[in-house]
Protein backbone atom coordinates (compact mmCIF):
# COMPACT_ATOMS: atom_id res chain seq x y z
CA UNK A 1 0.00 0.00 0.00
CA UNK A 2 1.39 3.39 -0.98
CA UNK A 3 1.20 5.84 1.92
CA UNK A 4 3.27 8.53 0.25
CA UNK A 5 1.52 11.90 0.15
CA UNK A 6 0.68 13.22 -3.31
CA UNK A 7 3.47 15.17 -4.90
CA UNK A 8 2.90 18.89 -4.55
CA UNK A 9 3.77 21.08 -7.48
CA UNK A 10 6.25 23.71 -6.42
CA UNK A 11 6.64 27.13 -7.97
CA UNK A 12 9.59 25.94 -10.07
CA UNK A 13 7.68 23.07 -11.70
CA UNK A 14 4.77 25.40 -12.49
CA UNK A 15 7.13 27.87 -14.07
CA UNK A 16 8.64 25.07 -16.15
CA UNK A 17 5.20 23.96 -17.35
CA UNK A 18 4.24 27.53 -18.18
CA UNK A 19 7.52 27.99 -20.01
CA UNK A 20 6.97 24.82 -22.02
CA UNK A 21 3.44 25.95 -22.92
CA UNK A 22 4.72 29.34 -24.07
CA UNK A 23 7.43 27.69 -26.13
CA UNK A 24 4.86 25.44 -27.81
CA UNK A 25 2.63 28.43 -28.56
CA UNK A 26 5.56 30.41 -29.94
CA UNK A 27 6.64 27.44 -32.05
CA UNK A 28 3.12 27.06 -33.47
CA UNK A 29 2.92 30.80 -34.21
CA UNK A 30 6.30 30.65 -35.94
CA UNK A 31 5.18 27.66 -38.02
CA UNK A 32 2.00 29.48 -39.09
CA UNK A 33 3.87 32.63 -40.08
CA UNK A 34 6.50 30.70 -42.01
CA UNK A 35 3.76 28.82 -43.83
CA UNK A 36 1.94 32.06 -44.65
CA UNK A 37 5.15 33.50 -46.12
CA UNK A 38 4.85 31.15 -49.12
CA UNK A 39 1.70 30.81 -51.20
CA UNK A 40 -0.05 27.45 -51.38
CA UNK A 41 0.59 27.20 -55.12
CA UNK A 42 4.32 27.84 -54.68
CA UNK A 43 4.48 25.29 -51.87
CA UNK A 44 2.76 22.68 -54.04
CA UNK A 45 5.13 23.42 -56.93
CA UNK A 46 8.17 22.99 -54.67
CA UNK A 47 6.85 19.70 -53.27
CA UNK A 48 6.24 18.38 -56.77
CA UNK A 49 9.76 19.40 -57.81
CA UNK A 50 11.32 17.63 -54.83
CA UNK A 51 9.28 14.48 -55.58
CA UNK A 52 10.54 14.45 -59.16
CA UNK A 53 14.12 14.88 -57.98
CA UNK A 54 13.73 11.97 -55.54
CA UNK A 55 11.96 9.83 -58.16
CA UNK A 56 15.00 10.30 -60.40
CA UNK A 57 17.18 8.98 -57.57
CA UNK A 58 18.22 12.11 -55.71
CA UNK A 59 18.12 12.43 -51.94
CA UNK A 60 18.01 15.45 -49.66
CA UNK A 61 20.32 16.84 -48.52
CA UNK A 62 22.24 16.61 -51.77
CA UNK A 63 25.53 17.84 -53.21
CA UNK A 64 26.84 19.64 -56.27
CA UNK A 65 27.78 16.55 -58.28
CA UNK A 66 24.38 14.92 -57.81
CA UNK A 67 22.59 18.08 -58.93
CA UNK A 68 24.81 18.33 -62.02
CA UNK A 69 24.05 14.69 -62.89
CA UNK A 70 20.35 15.42 -62.45
CA UNK A 71 20.56 18.38 -64.83
CA UNK A 72 22.43 16.32 -67.42
CA UNK A 73 19.90 13.52 -67.14
CA UNK A 74 16.84 15.77 -67.50
CA UNK A 75 18.15 18.50 -69.81
CA UNK A 76 16.46 17.14 -72.92
CA UNK A 77 13.23 15.90 -71.36
CA UNK A 78 12.26 18.88 -69.19
CA UNK A 79 11.59 22.48 -70.12
CA UNK A 80 14.34 24.83 -68.91
CA UNK A 81 11.82 26.79 -66.81
CA UNK A 82 10.79 23.55 -65.12
CA UNK A 83 14.43 22.76 -64.36
CA UNK A 84 14.87 26.26 -62.92
CA UNK A 85 11.90 25.61 -60.64
CA UNK A 86 13.43 22.31 -59.49
CA UNK A 87 16.71 24.03 -58.67
CA UNK A 88 14.87 26.72 -56.71
CA UNK A 89 12.97 24.10 -54.71
CA UNK A 90 16.17 22.20 -53.86
CA UNK A 91 17.90 25.46 -52.95
CA UNK A 92 15.05 26.58 -50.68
CA UNK A 93 15.03 23.21 -48.89
CA UNK A 94 18.74 23.53 -48.04
CA UNK A 95 18.40 27.15 -46.94
CA UNK A 96 15.59 26.40 -44.50
CA UNK A 97 17.50 23.43 -43.11
CA UNK A 98 20.52 25.65 -42.49
CA UNK A 99 22.66 23.55 -44.84
CA UNK A 100 25.12 24.45 -47.60
CA UNK A 101 23.19 25.17 -50.80
CA UNK A 102 24.60 23.11 -53.70
CA UNK A 103 22.64 25.17 -56.24
CA UNK A 104 24.86 28.20 -55.56
CA UNK A 105 27.92 26.30 -56.71
CA UNK A 106 29.45 27.82 -59.90
CA UNK A 107 29.48 24.44 -61.68
CA UNK A 108 25.72 24.02 -61.18
CA UNK A 109 25.03 27.57 -62.36
CA UNK A 110 27.23 27.25 -65.46
CA UNK A 111 25.68 23.89 -66.34
CA UNK A 112 22.19 25.35 -66.09
CA UNK A 113 23.19 28.37 -68.18
CA UNK A 114 24.51 26.04 -70.90
CA UNK A 115 21.24 24.07 -70.85
CA UNK A 116 19.23 27.30 -71.26
CA UNK A 117 21.33 28.36 -74.22
CA UNK A 118 21.06 24.93 -75.85
CA UNK A 119 17.48 23.91 -75.10
CA UNK A 120 15.76 27.14 -74.06
CA UNK A 121 12.53 28.06 -75.85
CA UNK A 122 10.41 31.21 -75.75
CA UNK A 123 7.74 31.11 -73.09
CA UNK A 124 4.41 30.10 -74.59
CA UNK A 125 1.95 32.95 -74.20
CA UNK A 126 -1.80 32.75 -73.91
CA UNK A 127 -3.70 33.79 -77.03
CA UNK A 128 -4.75 37.43 -76.88
CA UNK A 129 -8.52 37.89 -76.96
CA UNK A 130 -9.25 40.95 -79.05
CA UNK A 131 -12.22 43.22 -78.46
CA UNK A 132 -13.93 41.76 -81.53
CA UNK A 133 -13.49 38.22 -80.15
CA UNK A 134 -15.23 39.16 -76.90
CA UNK A 135 -18.00 40.88 -78.87
CA UNK A 136 -18.59 37.76 -80.96
CA UNK A 137 -18.60 35.51 -77.87
CA UNK A 138 -21.12 37.73 -76.07
CA UNK A 139 -23.30 37.98 -79.17
CA UNK A 140 -23.28 34.17 -79.46
CA UNK A 141 -24.34 33.77 -75.81
CA UNK A 142 -27.13 36.34 -76.10
CA UNK A 143 -28.69 34.30 -78.91
CA UNK A 144 -28.87 31.16 -76.74
CA UNK A 145 -32.12 30.16 -74.99
CA UNK A 146 -32.59 32.05 -71.73
CA UNK A 147 -31.06 30.31 -68.70
CA UNK A 148 -29.18 31.07 -65.51
CA UNK A 149 -26.01 29.67 -67.05
CA UNK A 150 -26.33 32.10 -69.95
CA UNK A 151 -26.51 35.07 -67.57
CA UNK A 152 -23.60 33.77 -65.51
CA UNK A 153 -21.38 33.18 -68.54
CA UNK A 154 -22.05 36.62 -70.03
CA UNK A 155 -21.27 38.27 -66.69
CA UNK A 156 -18.12 36.17 -66.25
CA UNK A 157 -16.71 36.90 -69.72
CA UNK A 158 -17.40 40.64 -69.59
CA UNK A 159 -16.08 40.95 -66.03
CA UNK A 160 -12.98 38.90 -66.81
CA UNK A 161 -12.14 41.00 -69.86
CA UNK A 162 -12.95 44.56 -68.76
CA UNK A 163 -11.64 43.91 -65.25
CA UNK A 164 -8.49 42.18 -66.52
CA UNK A 165 -9.01 39.46 -63.93
CA UNK A 166 -7.07 36.24 -63.46
CA UNK A 167 -9.24 33.13 -63.23
CA UNK A 168 -8.30 32.65 -59.56
CA UNK A 169 -9.49 36.20 -58.86
CA UNK A 170 -12.75 35.76 -60.78
CA UNK A 171 -13.81 32.68 -58.83
CA UNK A 172 -12.69 34.25 -55.54
CA UNK A 173 -15.13 37.19 -55.83
CA UNK A 174 -17.74 37.16 -53.07
CA UNK A 175 -21.00 39.11 -53.26
CA UNK A 176 -19.73 41.12 -50.30
CA UNK A 177 -16.75 42.19 -52.46
CA UNK A 178 -19.09 43.90 -54.94
CA UNK A 179 -19.78 47.53 -54.00
CA UNK A 180 -22.35 49.43 -56.04
CA UNK A 181 -21.89 53.10 -56.87
CA UNK A 182 -24.01 55.47 -59.02
CA UNK A 183 -21.33 55.25 -61.74
CA UNK A 184 -20.94 51.47 -61.71
CA UNK A 185 -19.46 48.91 -59.36
CA UNK A 186 -16.20 48.44 -57.52
CA UNK A 187 -14.86 44.95 -56.80
CA UNK A 188 -12.54 44.73 -53.81
CA UNK A 189 -10.68 41.47 -53.26
CA UNK A 190 -8.68 41.05 -50.04
CA UNK A 191 -5.91 39.16 -51.87
CA UNK A 192 -4.69 38.20 -55.32
CA UNK A 193 -1.81 36.28 -56.88
CA UNK A 194 0.63 39.21 -56.80
CA UNK A 195 -0.71 40.66 -53.55
CA UNK A 196 0.59 38.24 -50.96
CA UNK A 197 0.65 40.96 -48.25
CA UNK A 198 -3.15 41.30 -48.54
CA UNK A 199 -3.15 45.00 -49.32
CA UNK A 200 -6.15 44.29 -51.52
CA UNK A 201 -7.14 44.34 -55.18
CA UNK A 202 -9.56 46.91 -56.57
CA UNK A 203 -11.26 46.97 -59.98
CA UNK A 204 -13.73 49.64 -61.05
CA UNK A 205 -16.29 48.65 -63.71
CA UNK A 206 -18.28 51.70 -64.87
CA UNK A 207 -21.76 51.43 -66.35
CA UNK A 208 -21.70 51.37 -70.15
CA UNK A 209 -23.88 50.32 -73.06
CA UNK A 210 -26.15 47.52 -71.80
CA UNK A 211 -25.06 45.08 -74.52
CA UNK A 212 -21.47 45.01 -73.28
CA UNK A 213 -21.57 46.35 -69.72
CA UNK A 214 -20.07 44.01 -67.09
CA UNK A 215 -21.77 45.85 -64.22
CA UNK A 216 -25.19 45.42 -65.85
CA UNK A 217 -24.41 41.76 -66.61
CA UNK A 218 -23.43 41.08 -62.98
CA UNK A 219 -26.60 42.79 -61.79
CA UNK A 220 -28.70 40.57 -64.07
CA UNK A 221 -26.83 37.40 -62.99
CA UNK A 222 -27.32 38.15 -59.27
CA UNK A 223 -31.03 38.76 -59.86
CA UNK A 224 -31.79 35.58 -61.83
CA UNK A 225 -29.57 33.43 -59.56
CA UNK A 226 -31.09 34.83 -56.37
CA UNK A 227 -27.65 35.27 -54.80
CA UNK A 228 -27.53 37.28 -51.58
CA UNK A 229 -24.24 36.12 -50.11
CA UNK A 230 -21.29 33.85 -50.77
CA UNK A 231 -19.41 33.31 -54.06
CA UNK A 232 -20.45 35.45 -57.01
CA UNK A 233 -19.62 32.97 -59.77
CA UNK A 234 -20.83 29.41 -59.08
CA UNK A 235 -21.25 26.08 -60.85
CA UNK A 236 -24.59 25.37 -62.52
CA UNK A 237 -25.73 21.79 -63.07
CA UNK A 238 -27.46 20.30 -66.10
CA UNK A 239 -30.87 21.25 -64.69
CA UNK A 240 -29.80 24.91 -64.51
CA UNK A 241 -29.61 24.81 -60.70
CA UNK A 242 -27.08 27.17 -59.15
CA UNK A 243 -24.74 25.51 -56.65
CA UNK A 244 -23.62 26.99 -53.32
CA UNK A 245 -19.85 26.67 -53.81
CA UNK A 246 -17.50 28.82 -55.85
CA UNK A 247 -16.76 27.98 -59.48
CA UNK A 248 -13.60 25.96 -60.04
CA UNK A 249 -10.82 28.03 -61.71
CA UNK A 250 -10.47 25.41 -64.45
CA UNK A 251 -14.09 26.02 -65.47
CA UNK A 252 -13.12 29.50 -66.70
CA UNK A 253 -10.69 28.03 -69.24
CA UNK A 254 -13.26 25.39 -70.23
CA UNK A 255 -15.87 28.08 -70.89
CA UNK A 256 -13.49 30.10 -73.06
CA UNK A 257 -12.55 27.06 -75.15
CA UNK A 258 -16.24 26.13 -75.57
CA UNK A 259 -17.12 29.64 -76.72
CA UNK A 260 -14.08 29.71 -79.00
CA UNK A 261 -15.24 26.56 -80.78
CA UNK A 262 -18.84 27.80 -80.96
CA UNK A 263 -17.62 31.00 -82.63
CA UNK A 264 -15.39 28.92 -84.94
CA UNK A 265 -12.16 30.59 -83.84
CA UNK A 266 -9.11 28.53 -84.76
CA UNK A 267 -7.05 29.27 -81.63
CA UNK A 268 -8.93 27.29 -78.95
CA UNK A 269 -5.84 25.28 -77.80
CA UNK A 270 -3.96 28.53 -77.08
CA UNK A 271 -6.68 30.11 -74.97
CA UNK A 272 -6.51 30.49 -71.21
CA UNK A 273 -8.01 32.82 -68.65
CA UNK A 274 -4.87 34.95 -68.98
CA UNK A 275 -6.20 35.79 -72.44
CA UNK A 276 -8.52 38.25 -70.63
CA UNK A 277 -5.61 40.26 -69.22
CA UNK A 278 -3.61 40.23 -72.43
CA UNK A 279 -6.74 41.11 -74.36
CA UNK A 280 -7.70 44.12 -72.24
CA UNK A 281 -4.20 45.58 -72.30
CA UNK A 282 -3.47 45.08 -76.00
CA UNK A 283 -6.98 46.20 -77.06
CA UNK A 284 -6.63 49.34 -74.95
CA UNK A 285 -3.18 49.96 -76.48
CA UNK A 286 -4.64 49.77 -80.00
CA UNK A 287 -7.13 52.47 -79.00
CA UNK A 288 -4.28 54.64 -77.67
CA UNK A 289 -5.48 54.42 -74.07
CA UNK A 290 -3.04 56.08 -71.67
CA UNK A 291 -0.30 53.88 -70.18
CA UNK A 292 -1.27 54.70 -66.58
CA UNK A 293 -4.93 53.80 -67.19
CA UNK A 294 -3.98 50.41 -68.64
CA UNK A 295 -1.61 49.71 -65.76
CA UNK A 296 -4.22 50.71 -63.18
CA UNK A 297 -7.04 48.61 -64.64
CA UNK A 298 -4.89 45.49 -64.83
CA UNK A 299 -3.29 46.07 -61.45
CA UNK A 300 0.18 45.49 -62.90
CA UNK A 301 3.11 46.27 -60.61
CA UNK A 302 5.75 46.22 -63.34
CA UNK A 303 5.91 48.98 -65.96
CA UNK A 304 7.90 46.61 -68.18
CA UNK A 305 5.00 44.14 -68.31
CA UNK A 306 2.56 46.88 -69.34
CA UNK A 307 4.93 48.20 -72.02
CA UNK A 308 5.28 44.67 -73.38
CA UNK A 309 1.50 44.46 -73.80
CA UNK A 310 1.33 47.95 -75.32
CA UNK A 311 4.04 47.09 -77.84
CA UNK A 312 2.17 43.91 -78.73
CA UNK A 313 -1.06 45.85 -79.24
CA UNK A 314 0.59 48.53 -81.37
CA UNK A 315 3.05 46.37 -83.32
CA UNK A 316 1.15 47.03 -86.56
CA UNK A 317 0.12 50.64 -85.82
CA UNK A 318 3.60 51.79 -84.78
CA UNK A 319 5.57 50.08 -87.50
CA UNK A 320 8.38 51.52 -89.60
CA UNK A 321 7.28 49.39 -92.55
CA UNK A 322 4.03 51.37 -92.92
CA UNK A 323 5.88 54.60 -93.76
CA UNK A 324 8.30 52.80 -96.07
CA UNK A 325 5.52 50.97 -97.92
CA UNK A 326 3.65 54.25 -98.43
CA UNK A 327 6.83 55.78 -99.83
CA UNK A 328 7.41 52.77 -102.09
CA UNK A 329 3.81 52.96 -103.30
CA UNK A 330 4.38 56.55 -104.38
CA UNK A 331 7.59 55.55 -106.17
CA UNK A 332 5.88 52.65 -107.97
CA UNK A 333 2.96 54.85 -109.01
CA UNK A 334 5.35 57.47 -110.32
CA UNK A 335 7.23 54.82 -112.28
CA UNK A 336 3.97 53.52 -113.77
CA UNK A 337 3.02 57.03 -114.84
CA UNK A 338 6.40 57.44 -116.60
CA UNK A 339 5.94 54.22 -118.53
CA UNK A 340 2.39 55.14 -119.45
CA UNK A 341 3.49 58.31 -121.23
Amino acid sequence: MNNKPPKQANDLSLRNEDSTLVERQESESLRQYLQAATSDNTRKAYRSAIRQFEKWGGRLPTDRDTVVRYLLGRAESLNTRTLDLHLTAISQWHHYQGLIDPISDPLVRKTMEGIRRTHGQPKRKAKTLRLEHIAEMVNHMRQLPDSKKKHRDIALVLTGFFGAFRRSELVAIQTSDVNWEPEGLIIRLPRSKTDQQSTGLVRALPFGAESCCPATAIEAWIRVAGINEGPLFRPINRWDHVQERALNPGAVNDLLKTLCKACQFDFAPDLSSHSFRRGLSTSAARERVDFELIKKQGGWKSDATVWEYIEEGQQFNNNASIILMEKMSLLLNAESLKKGK
